[in-house]
């Protein structure tokens, strides 16, 4: 493994541990050229994922990608690391044993905005309002309240 701060190809392995869902291994690895410290993670990849955008253009599924947008829609909220961590490896999981190889980007949306609804309504809403572009003040009343709504019942 490459070190990310000289560049030294060779890193040792001193601690290896699950992650606390269990999805990955966390490796904490020390540079064999400066001795600086740094973790990895080693996940399970069943296949290949292509993402196909709205517009036709096509790129590579990235996980951090993933990671980065709950991460926005969750900023400031009282939920745990662990807990995002789990959401973005179960929506990981679900694309991947879709069985397809090319997977729309609404269909990852719909799997995100399924996972905050479970996970924090205000994460949720803030989702929302970019996935389904929110043009003015009374789309955001008017789906807030639809969320409310069905917290009631």
């Amino acid at each position: 493994m490459r070190c990310p701060f000289c560049g030294h190809d060779d890193s040792q392995v001193k601690d290896s541990r699950p992650t606390e869902d269990g999805a990955a291994i966390r490796r904490r690895r020390q540079c064999e050229g400066c001795g600086a410290r740094f973790t990895t993670f080693e996940r399970i990849q069943l296949r290949e994922l292509t993402v196909l955008k709205t517009e036709g253009r096509r790129e590579p599924f990235e996980r951090e990608k993933l990671e980065r947008s709950v991460a926005v829609a969750c900023r400031k909220r009282p939920i745990d690391q662990a807990r995002i961590d789990k959401l973005v490896s179960g929506i990981q999981r679900q694309l991947e044993t879709l069985g397809e190889t090319e997977i729309e980007s609404a269909k990852i949306g719909e799997f995100v905005m399924e996972g905050l609804k479970g996970l924090d309504t205000v994460a949720y809403i803030r989702f929302a309002s970019v996935y389904k572009e929110f043009a003015e003040a009374k789309d955001f009343e008017e789906f807030a309240g639809s969320v409310a709504e069905a917290a009631k019942k």
